[in-house]
């Protein structure tokens, strides 16, 4: 029997939500149907949505109108703030590519909440990284690891809570330098350095504070890991580099066993375009990785 196309809708106009469209376009979304397009700018919503053959929307309420299955959202850290709440209480799952909103605590907990009070749920887009079902399982044989030592009474969620000092994990990023103008952390002399220089060193929370657009990468290694608040995160500057380099750990503690060590580089952002594209595949596959 042939199965009814689940509705699809966009959160975002830019470069990003122009690789989901082209996706779909080119018959690699076979199974979901395009419904709106809500960005920030009328006339890019508009070409976005005629390419798309669906809806140019210009509220969150017109969006949900159509009632879709999924939101992408490829948007901002603020827009999935703004709507996540709306989205996923509409009956909507969200695909997510700005990971940096889920660094506050008490927002990932309440969206949490909100996908499991009304049946939806969140896909983080973490295939512009890669690597995180080996994160996901050590950090639950960390867990593992503490209710065997008696040192855990939760029901089995993985939070930086439950594997405080028996998880540490962390990420180092390195950057050209030019990437980092305009940001709280860039130093003039980046630009004249001939050796990589530290840009920021501290936690996943720290680092999206500062670099809200930057680092959706640590805190989503964060959240697969120990926590926003106790995963490192190291930004160098390097000369000459153009994208990113990042290097992302795992280690239960006091034990030599399981080290998880991922690295990847990129020097283009469409890669975290086509990785919400994998995410909606994998969601209808029948075969899911």
């Amino acid at each position: 029997m042939k199965q009814t196309k689940k509705k699809l809708a966009i959160l975002g106009n830019g470069y990003l939500a122009g690789i989901i469209t082209e996706a779909y376009g080119m018959g690699l979304l076979e199974g979901y149907e395009m419904t709106g397009i809500l960005g920030r700018t009328e006339e890019k919503t508009r070409r976005l949505a005629e390419a798309a053959g669906c809806r140019a929307c210009a509220s969150i309420e017109e969006l949900l109108e159509a009632k879709p299955d999924y939101v992408a959202e490829a948007a901002s850290v603020a827009a999935v703030r703004d709507y996540g709440k709306r989205i996923l209480c509409s009956g909507a799952s969200l695909v997510v590519l700005s990971i940096g909103a889920f660094a506050d605590r008490g927002f990932y907990e309440n969206a949490k909440r909100w996908a499991a009070d009304n049946g939806t749920r969140i896909y983080l887009a973490s295939g512009a990284v890669g690597g995180f079902d080996v994160l996901r399982t050590v950090s639950l044989m960390a867990l593992a690891q503490k209710k065997k030592a008696g040192a855990d009474d939760s029901e089995g969620a993985i939070t930086a809570d439950s594997l405080s000092g028996f998880l540490t994990a962390g990420i180092s990023t390195r950057k050209g330098p030019a990437s980092l103008r305009n940001t709280p952390v860039f130093k003039e002399h980046f630009m004249t350095d001939t050796q990589e220089a530290k840009a920021f060193s501290g936690n996943a929370n720290e680092a999206i504070s500062l670099l809200p657009t930057k680092v959706n990468v640590a805190v989503a290694s964060a959240l697969a890991t120990a926590g926003p608040d106790e995963t490192t995160v190291e930004i160098a500057s390097v000369p000459g580099m153009a994208g990113d380099d990042h290097r992302i750990t795992a280690k239960i503690g006091g034990t030599d066993e399981v080290e998880a060590v991922v690295d990847i580089y990129s020097r283009t952002s469409a890669i975290a375009g086509w990785s919400s594209v994998a995410v909606l595949r994998n969601i209808l596959s029948p075969v899911v990785f």
